[in-house]
């Protein structure tokens, strides 16, 4: 007996010295995903054909990962409620019959089993009713540590942070929403709520959980990209913040497999579910209690023509997509011509002339800015659907109007011709389309004339710029049109910030082009071609790369 006891004492030393000196690792798997913007069937609504994107493919991964780890987790980094037709249509419409106020990307995360969402600036473009129902409907936490209250609000406050333990190991896992949302939304979407530093709201959150939670690894879960100030702040907090394990983070549209800032470990899945993201933590017992963590690693595990659509998912979106099929089949006007976007970025297009009428049509405005947000769009000659309009304008903006000046409008230009390089030699090489300026900031505008010379280095390009058949002054008073998030400064348009705000549409952009067509039934034949891009040369190569990469660009 005393043999035994000898031997039970030995074995629970040696386990003891075992865990002490790390012994017994332990895996932890994060996965995410980021602005899925409604995409939950594997499906392009605008062009009507199959996508390698969406939740119920994503679905699929995210299953297979977790039979490879059952130690995991799984969240959102925000801008969920918003973006295809199938979420729009719902927000805007209600439901199908029966599931008239059971959103749609909620009942698929559900069933998913998602741990907790965080709130993206995307989530206030329908109302703060709206965002309380889809919010309801999540059987997990929305989290955001900088979005608070205001005093005497009767808004809900969203949670901080989210714990989860997982194989003993304790996780905290840190919301950040970029503070912007007061600059492109109008007051009463997000009336109640205030919105902080992201750098200080992490700071205040880790101090508060050192002190009651103790976790073992702290992630920051950032709905804002990786630079850009205020808007993307993802690298201050990664330097600035003490005691960071990892950052996911979403916003910007872009992807990163794994960055390394210090002792952080940065991932960001690529948008609408065309990736998973997946982050592992090898940890170790460390003393008596707790862990710590042993190495980490990322990648993006990306959906595929072969990766398979879970049929659950499918089956909880098939009414609203059928919903959505139905409105946008709709006819309402007539194309004199056929017209397509491919080339939309470097030669003025009938395609954005169609929304920049629009939108000095409404707004009264003397100078319209407005961008190829869908390089897909082909409208053949004949009847027009909703769907070919619907699919010029695929963002829930709204159309502002502010005071400017000439001087404002020279500089937009200049930051919107930084989408190109400078031509070496005769330009008849390139590239000249820069890679460091998304598409989508790309912005034309109308009611001027110009032209963009790309012998000159940036901030220089601009020429003939002319307004009336004048040369425009820099002095000269105007009311410029543009969207909502141009008009709070971003993708480089800090002249707009600021300026004062003297019309706001009471619909969003996209509503007030299929309203426009529906009531004048005919889009334009053939562009007015008020601007050009020079040398000849050069636009012969950007029209080359364009329609080289018109399907790898195609809605960036």
């Amino acid at each position: 007996m005393g043999t035994l006891r000898a031997f039970l004492a030995a074995s629970i030393l040696a386990s003891l010295g075992c865990s002490m000196s790390g012994g017994a690792e332990l895996k932890i798997t994060l996965l995410a995903t980021t602005d899925l913007h409604g995409n939950l069937f594997p499906y392009d609504y605008y062009s009507a054909q199959p996508a390698e994107r969406g939740l119920a493919k994503i679905a699929t991964l995210i299953k297979a990962a977790r039979a490879e780890n059952p130690n995991n987790l799984l969240i959102d980094c925000g801008d969920t409620i918003q973006g295809t037709p199938l979420e729009a249509v719902y927000q805007e419409k209600g439901g199908p019959p029966g599931f008239e106020h059971q959103d749609p990307m909620m009942l698929a995360m559900n069933a998913i089993g998602y741990d907790a969402m965080v709130v993206g600036n995307h989530e206030f473009n329908f109302g703060l009713k709206n965002l309380a129902q889809a919010r309801g409907d999540a059987h997990f936490p929305w989290i955001s540590s900088n979005i608070g209250i205001t005093e005497g609000a009767t808004v809900k406050p969203f949670a901080p942070y989210f714990l989860k333990t997982v194989a003993g190991v304790k996780i905290a896992v840190i919301g950040i929403t970029t503070p912007m949302i007061p600059t492109w939304e109008p007051e009463e979407h997000y009336h109640g709520y205030r919105f902080e530093s992201g750098v200080d709201a992490v700071k205040r959150t880790i101090a508060e959980l050192g002190e009651r939670e103790h976790p073992d690894i702290v992630i920051v879960a950032a709905h804002a990209g990786l630079d850009g100030g205020r808007e993307n702040m993802v690298r201050e907090i990664a330097t600035e913040v003490p005691g960071i394990n990892a950052i996911v983070f979403g916003h910007s549209h872009q992807q990163q497999a794994g960055l390394q800032l210090g002792e952080v470990l940065l991932m960001q899945p690529k948008n609408w579910g065309i990736s998973l993201g997946q982050m592992d933590f090898v940890l170790e017992p460390k003393g008596t209690s707790g862990w710590k963590i042993v190495s980490k690693t990322s990648r993006l595990i990306p959906v595929t023509r072969d990766t398979a659509a879970d049929p659950e998912i499918l089956e909880i979106g098939r009414p609203y997509h059928e919903l959505a099929e139905r409105y946008l089949g709709t006819p309402v006007a007539q194309a004199p011509a056929s017209l397509d976007a491919r080339l939309a970025r470097v030669e003025d297009s009938a395609l954005i002339d169609a929304i920049q009428q629009v939108q000095l049509f409404y707004s009264k405005a003397d100078v319209s800015f407005a961008s190829s947000f869908n390089l897909r769009v082909s409208v053949p000659e004949g009847p027009v659907t909703i769907r070919q309009i619907a699919a010029l304008y695929i963002y829930e903006n709204q159309l502002y109007v502010v005071e400017g000046d000439g001087k404002m409008v020279r500089d937009a230009l200049e930051n919107s011709a930084r989408y190109y390089n400078t031509c070496a030699s005769d330009c008849s090489h390139g590239p000249l389309i820069n890679p460091q300026v998304v598409g989508f900031n790309y912005d034309m505008a109308q009611g001027v004339d110009y032209e963009i010379d790309l012998t000159q280095p940036a901030g220089h390009r601009i020429r003939n710029l002319r307004w009336h058949g004048k040369p425009l002054e820099d002095n000269q008073p105007l009311r410029i049109a543009v969207n909502n998030y141009r008009a709070g400064g971003s993708g480089g348009y800090s002249m707009f910030r600021g300026a004062k705000i003297v019309w706001r549409s009471p619909d969003e952009i996209r509503d007030l082009v299929i309203q426009y067509y529906t009531e004048h039934k005919t889009l334009p034949a053939h562009p007015d071609n008020n601007w050009r891009v020079v040398p000849e040369a050069a636009l012969r190569t950007l029209e080359r790369e364009a329609l080289a990469g018109a399907q790898s660009v195609t809605l960036q």
